[in-house]
């Protein structure tokens, strides 16, 4: 397929259609490497299925790719770690026996508060969170749903806002690499102009305080669980993470949450130093997947040699913990291996560009901003990936904002701000897996219920981009 055409959007569009038709994530998306690959090789379904495969593999042939993997297992056996050392249970009584969290409004408040805390990664934001507040939030009986909305707007929103982390090096990367001499400088300038991420966090937070609006899906699942109902009849969690026993020992006061504090702060430390170290001294050109990865190797060894030294697990234990989290999150790991497939063969049929150069046609000056974001959007929710359309995005949008005299922050800021949107609607989305997988919910549940609340949030932020593009002369070029 030498020019993109609209065939390049069918592989994403089906995917997304069939898993919300099917509630099958991964056999969407295998139907989707599958229809990219058939029309990739002239038509030839076996053909297509033989280089579907061979895409499917070929995904570990990326390092970058094959880290994220591991990592996956890797954060699984992390938290199944913490969860056996009573580290959570721990961290829970903490905050109870002082009062902190004793009502369903605060518990709520402490999950939406831990995306702001924990900012180094969007995966280890969902599952701290998740792990810590899910037990709450079945005691106060509010919706695993709408723990799941909490923990998804406070995670890729607020890190995709930082720059000393995996999210920002690649956002700044990619600006560096558009022609922008200070790509630091446009980053923390873009800030105030990524308003979808804004406006998700602050409209979740309102959720919370107001006690609503709960309304379409979200509404129904609140009822649900207020009569005593977990999750729908015949709703399928992608994995329930269940604590076991407290680690029993002589001498032992219960659960510690320095089992869980102590290996989270560790975490927090070792990011920037794995950023510092790959980066060659540069924080900046560190590499986000290996810092994360270190970061989270470094964590579960701390938290080993607590456990160790306090005498509270053996290695055979911890080598089992190690074994059952990572199973944990197979599931995940293997949908996020599809995910990737899926944006590989994507990007072989030219699905952005070819996006991008429909909605590249002459339109007013003032219409650009929202225009960007709404194609930003398109792509990340076809793709299911936010990082995946900031390569795609940013590169376009830079040249534009050069050539047309638009501020550059407002354009890359409209670009993040769609590839947010698009990442969190998306059900095939890596961050909106993890965050149904953290809740323990169904992940199809869910897309349904988040959707509205996206939706409402990226309504705003699309009104905010075209007041911005109709002042935008007033504003210096970035």
């Amino acid at each position: 397929m030498s020019e993109p055409s609209w065939y390049s959007i069918l592989p994403p569009v089906l995917a997304i259609v069939l898993a919300l038709w099917s509630r099958q994530v991964i056999l969407s998306l295998f139907a989707g490497i599958w229809i990219g690959f058939t029309l990739l090789n002239a038509l030839n379904p076996l053909r297509g299925v033989a280089a579907a495969i061979d895409g499917i593999i070929d995904v570990f042939g990326d390092p970058s790719d094959a880290r994220v993997l591991i990592f996956t297992l890797l954060v699984g056996s992390l938290i199944t770690s913490i969860e056996e050392s009573g580290g959570v249970r721990g961290f829970v009584g903490f905050l109870e026996t002082r009062r902190w969290v004793h009502t369903g409004r605060r518990a709520q408040l402490m999950a939406w508060a831990t995306g702001l805390v924990i900012f180094i990664e969007s995966n280890i934001t969902l599952l701290v969170a998740g792990a810590v507040s899910r037990p709450l939030f079945d005691r106060y009986r509010i919706s695993r749903e709408k723990l799941a909305y909490i923990i998804d707007s406070t995670s890729a929103p607020v890190c995709v806002m930082i720059p000393l982390n995996a999210w920002g090096a690649v956002i700044i990367g990619l600006i560096g690499t558009s022609g922008v001499s200070n790509p630091l400088e446009v980053f923390v300038a873009s800030i105030p102009y990524n308003l979808y991420a804004l406006v998700a966090i602050a409209l979740s937070l309102v959720v919370i305080v107001v006690g609503g609006p709960d309304f379409g899906p979200m509404k129904a699942a609140e009822i649900r669980t207020r009569a005593g109902d977990v999750l729908w009849p015949k709703a399928l969690p992608i994995v329930e993470l269940v604590s076991g026993p407290p680690a029993a020992a002589d001498g032992d006061d219960g659960p510690s949450a320095a089992y869980m504090v102590v290996p989270i702060l560790t975490m927090i430390a070792m990011m920037p130093l794995g950023l510092y170290v790959t980066g060659d001294g540069d924080l900046i050109k560190g590499s986000g997947s290996t810092a994360i990865m270190w970061a989270v190797a470094s964590a579960l060894v701390v938290l080993w040699l607590m456990m160790l030294a306090k005498k509270k697990a053996s290695i055979e234990q911890l080598m089992g913990w190690l074994m059952v989290g990572a199973g944990k999150l197979l599931p995940v790991s293997t949908i996020l291996l599809f995910a990737l497939a899926l944006g590989d063969v994507a990007k072989a049929m030219g699905t952005g560009p070819y996006v991008a150069g429909i909605a590249s046609a002459a339109v007013p000056a003032y219409l650009i901003a929202p225009l960007v974001f709404v194609v930003s959007s398109f792509i990340a929710f076809s793709v299911g990936s936010s990082w995946g359309t900031f390569a795609i995005m940013i590169p376009i949008a830079v040249p534009i904002a050069q050539s047309l005299g638009l501020p550059i922050p407002l354009l890359v800021g409209a670009a993040v701000s769609g590839a947010i949107f698009g990442d969190h609607a998306s059900p095939i989305s890596d961050t909106t897996v993890v965050a149904s997988m953290a809740a323990a919910t169904d992940h199809i549940d869910h897309v349904r219920t988040q959707l509205p609340y996206a939706l409402l949030a990226a309504a705003i932020a699309t009104v905010g981009f075209t007041a911005l593009g109709m002042v935008s002369g007033t504003v210096a070029p970035g």
